[in-house]
């Protein structure tokens, strides 16, 4: 589904944009996408989307991309990106100059690489981020001052029997250039009462926002909400803790 807002208040529904019916290099026996992403270039929408493509669905990730006109309609599945590993979690990144940079990533790995100018295709091959501390999954990359920033979840691992039904933190690192070396600072965000947390930071009206899920909803891991609380920087660029909001 996508939703829209002019407020980041009130939300407009605007449907199912894509289902794991259209994609015909789907898994035989029925697909699903976890979490997606979307970029605008040269007046067309690419939806990025990790579906798997065998049986073995664990194994077989794969990144397809979907194209519009629109953001909220029409969407059609123009394949996947060749050259990628099984990982889940794309990010697109599109820097000043136009280059256009993918990441993607879980169980412990990161990887991030160029895209051609049609925005399917690599520019190269994927490189592993260097840098980032307990990384576990959803990766996200934004830029403020010049600086790049790459923010994602980590696995919290000393937390598991502590009686905190929430485990995984967001955690961000900060380089000179989008494929790192990365340098980590830390955690901006503490545990939601969801299992994982997967991130996303923006800019809107001159403001910033941090983007995230928890399950307050339906009490339940796999049933989560989508979140938005505002996000602050230090004078130094570092990121202030976020405080969630209910």
């Amino acid at each position: 589904h996508v939703f829209s807002t002019d407020d980041m208040v009130h939300w407009t529904d605007h449907g199912e944009i894509l289902n794991s019916s259209q994609v015909a290099w789907g898994r035989k026996e029925g697909g699903f996408m976890w979490a997606p992403d979307c970029a605008y270039k040269n007046g067309t929408y690419y939806f990025y989307f990790p579906h798997p493509s065998e049986t073995a669905w664990n194994d077989s990730w794969k990144i397809g991309v979907a194209t519009s006109r629109y953001p909220d309609r029409d969407f059609k599945v123009q394949g996947y990106i060749k050259g990628m590993d099984s990982l889940i979690d794309p990010c697109v990144f599109i820097d000043d100059d136009g280059q256009a940079y993918i990441y993607h990533g879980g169980g412990g790995i990161c990887k991030g690489g160029k895209l051609k100018d049609n925005m399917m295709e690599l520019d190269g091959e994927m490189l592993r981020m260097e840098g980032l501390v307990d990384f576990h999954e959803a990766p996200w990359v934004h830029k403020y001052n010049g600086k790049y920033y790459l923010s994602y979840s980590d696995n919290h691992d000393e937390n598991m029997n502590d009686g905190v039904k929430g485990d995984n933190r967001m955690r961000y690192a900060i380089s000179d250039s989008p494929l790192g070396p990365w340098k980590h600072q830390g955690i901006y965000m503490e545990p939601t009462d969801s299992y994982t947390n997967h991130g996303s930071i923006v800019e809107y009206k001159g403001e910033w926002f941090a983007f995230y899920h928890n399950s307050a909803l339906s009490n339940h891991d796999w049933l989560r909400s989508i979140c938005v609380d505002r996000l602050y920087y230090n004078e130094d660029g570092t990121i202030q803790m976020v405080k969630q909001r209910k």
